[in-house]
Parts: structure tokens; sequence; C-alpha cells
């Protein structure tokens, strides 16, 4: 099972107008569930084994057993969110597909989800190519899948694409500086048990101030 889930995840991502045209429109959900958990566990491994290495996004943040059990499952939910929306958008588009083919559609987009772990490792990178790839994906399925007009969907899926990386780097940029933030602190933590509570409410109120100009930059950069 895992070669020939493995063998489709390189169809996806070296001819995906190939894949989505010979996909399979019915069957049920849990073949492409497999699919979608094996992606998640393998990007999960990724994520962990570069963190435990010092590297990624995040460092060693959110690394662990955890972090490995937490990804597959988020990945299965958000796939049927993701389906969902995917569906409601293209019954706008016109498509007589149902719910089972977008969840397909959606499901097996999730091949990049090892490669853009391992671009993860630049700042912003992966995110951004993350997004864009998966957008270019769900186009490919527009035309090869529902055949629908290929120019309402390269607008669609282009300004979806645009919406969802400038939020994304956003919230990436907060989560930064959040990070930094609590980093700084983690040494004087250490030390809080010999502090005064005077030295210690004025430290941890600092740390609070800071959390929240954190949270006003990210909501300034979202408003704008």
């Amino acid at each position: 099972m895992v070669p020939d889930i493995l063998e489709k995840a390189r169809t996806v991502l070296t001819a995906p107008g190939e894949f989505y045209r010979q996909m399979p429109k019915s069957g049920g959900f849990l073949e492409p569930m497999l699919f979608l958990i094996v992606m998640a566990i393998i990007g999960a491994i990724i994520f962990v084994s570069l963190g435990f290495l010092g590297l990624g996004s995040f460092s060693a943040m959110g690394v662990g057993i955890g972090a490995m059990l937490f990804m597959p499952v988020m990945a299965v939910i958000g796939s049927f969110i993701g389906g969902g929306i995917m569906f409601v958008i293209w019954k706008l588009m016109g498509t007589q597909e149902p719910f089972e083919v977008a969840y397909r559609c959606v499901a097996y987009a999730s091949a990049i989800y090892p490669v853009t772990a391992l671009i993860g490792l630049v700042p912003y990178l992966g995110s951004v190519v993350g997004i864009a790839w998966g957008m270019y994906l769900m186009f490919i399925a527009t035309k090869a899948v529902h055949q629908l007009n290929e120019k309402t969907a390269s607008m669609v899926f282009g300004i979806i694409g645009l919406i969802l990386i400038v939020s994304n780097i956003s919230s990436e940029m907060a989560a930064r500086r959040m990070a930094t933030n609590f980093e700084k602190m983690v040494p004087a933590m250490e030390n809080i048990q010999n502090m005064e509570p005077e030295e210690a409410g004025k430290m941890v109120g600092e740390f609070l101030k800071g959390l929240e100009k954190a949270q006003k930059e990210n909501q300034t950069g979202e408003k704008k």
C-alpha cells in the first residue's frame, strides 16, 4: 500500500494534470484519507527531525512525539474543512461533481507536505510555496476533474492564493516576534524564584506588554 501511495505522490508532484485526469471520482473517502495521513506523517517526521537539529522555522519549538501525532490529526480535520470550502467554490463556478470529488482533489494535493516541510527551512518560503503550489493544484483539478473555465479558475485561485499568502506571512511574522520575546524571557524565568516579588511582577508585566505589542502589530498588518 505504501509504495502505491508514494507512486501517487510522485505523479501529483511531477505530472499533476495527468494525475487529476485519471483520478477516480468515486470509491469512498478511505483511500484519499490514508494518502493524506501518510503524507502528513512524512511531513511531520521531516519537521520534527529538523527541529531536533535546531533547524526550521521555529527551531526546537513543538518538537516531539506529540507533534508527530498532532499534525496528521489536524491534516485530516483540515482536509474535510478544505474539501467543504473547495466544494462550495467549485459549485459556484458551475461544477456538478459531489463533495467526494472535491475531497479527493484536496486530499491528494497533500503530496506537497513533505516538500514544503523541507522548504520551510527558509523563513516564510515554506508557507508561501505551500499556498502557491496548493492553489496551482486546485487550478489543475478545476480543469482536469471539473472541466471548468481555465481563465475563471486562474483568476479565482490567484486571488485566493494572494490573500492567503499575505495573511500567512503576517501571522508568521507575529509568531516569530512572540517566539523571540519568549526566548529572551527564558533566562530570566529560570531565576524568577530567586527574585523579589516586585522584580518578578515587573518582569512578567514587561513580557505581557511584549506579547500585546506583537498582537497589535499583527492586527495592523492584517488590516493593511
